[in-house]
């Protein structure tokens, strides 16, 4: 499938590799020759396995870039010393730990903020700065769904509902996104009866029929991935609902679900245009403070350019391919050298979509 009018070429593995390198110069990832650049990281255990591949390893020991376990039950002046420490932990007693220590250590560089990302455990605050952006431009309009937080009192829902003026069926999502297995239940409401037996606190935004396929934007510091992933069947919304009650879903948008080599309507699988990303990505960088996170985008079916965000997710588990490395070690480094690259680097392909931001 052609993406923004450009078709990658299969070519062997030793030329994908030379060809990354001629993109990404050399001097931007490597530190200076004396120095090495030194990442502690507190991970959990699952974050470890799917984050520290070998061959990530490997490519940044090339670098100059070594990780190191940091033990968060230590005090982090007791380890180290960190040019960078790389974390997803939650807790106060880390948080206390890190910012003692970022306090007595300015110079090192912390991706991310913890107060950063604590405004993405919050389904309310999460897309609050997208809907105070509601960017439009010639290449669409970006929005979030309309929504209602409700944090108690479950037989106040309905009437909530209709004072808001929200149309079911209605997407329901606990209000904590803390990467907890319970944060990312998934349902659908679709009668005024099954609101009632709801339980907050939850979000529920209006469902926008998307042609059952969503676009996961993974940002790594300046570069930016775009896979397609399953997610929920369109409604017909000009019939009356022939479905009652409260449907579970299985977690939707996983690496499982990717509709990446599925047969798509090309109106559904196309991807949103470049340059509204960048955009969005860009302003989002900026606003949210944060390097490393992602953000799940739909497209409202029949329409070209009307997209929606419905989710923002830090320091996300993907597929870490050679490209992928590529950039989060390209991302720690610029972190603290500042490097900048001499040229952009932009790959494009049927899985997926890399791109230069300035």
């Amino acid at each position: 499938m052609r993406l923004n009018g450009e078709v990658s070429c299969i070519r062997h593995e030793e030329e994908e590799e030379e060809e990354a390198e001629e993109r990404v110069p050399l001097t931007l990832l490597a530190p200076p020759p004396s120095q090495k650049l030194v990442v502690g990281y507190a991970l959990t255990s699952k974050k470890v396995k799917s984050f520290l591949q070998p061959k990530l390893e490997g490519l940044a020991r090339k670098k100059g870039i070594i990780f190191v376990a940091i033990d968060h039950c230590q005090p982090l002046g007791n380890q180290g010393p960190f040019d960078i420490v790389l974390h997803k932990l939650t807790g106060k007693e880390w948080q206390q730990l890190l910012e003692d220590y970022w306090e007595k250590h300015p110079e090192v560089t912390v991706l991310d903020p913890p107060a950063a990302i604590k405004h993405l455990r919050n389904r309310q605050s999460m897309l609050q700065d997208v809907a105070d952006l509601n960017l439009s431009d010639c290449y669409g309009k970006v929005g979030i769904p309309r929504q209602l937080i409700i944090t108690k009192d479950p037989s106040s829902i309905p009437d909530a509902v209709n004072k808001a003026g929200l149309s079911l069926p209605l997407v329901v999502k606990p209000l904590v996104a803390d990467g907890s297995a319970k944060s990312h239940e998934l349902s659908l409401a679709y009668d005024e009866v099954s609101l009632s037996k709801l339980d907050p606190p939850l979000v529920l935004q209006e469902f926008v029929n998307h042609g059952g396929v969503l676009f996961k934007v993974y940002i790594v510091g300046e570069t930016i991935k775009v896979v397609r992933r399953f997610s929920l069947p369109d409604v017909n919304k000009c019939e009356p609902l022939n479905n009652t009650g409260v449907f579970q879903f299985p977690r939707v948008s996983c690496a499982a679900a990717s509709a990446d080599d599925a047969e798509l309507d090309p109106g559904v699988a196309e991807l949103p245009p470049r340059p509204l990303l960048e955009n969005l990505c860009r302003e989002l960088r900026h606003r949210l403070g944060l390097r490393l996170f992602n953000i799940d985008i739909i497209r409202e079916h029949g329409t070209k350019g009307r997209f929606y965000v419905i989710d923002i997710n830090y320091f996300p588990v993907v597929e870490i391919s050679k490209y992928d490395m590529l950039a989060i070690v390209k991302c720690l480094a610029m972190n603290t050298y500042s490097l900048i690259s001499s040229s952009a680097w932009y790959k494009a392909s049927s899985k997926g979509d890399f791109l230069a931001v300035n």
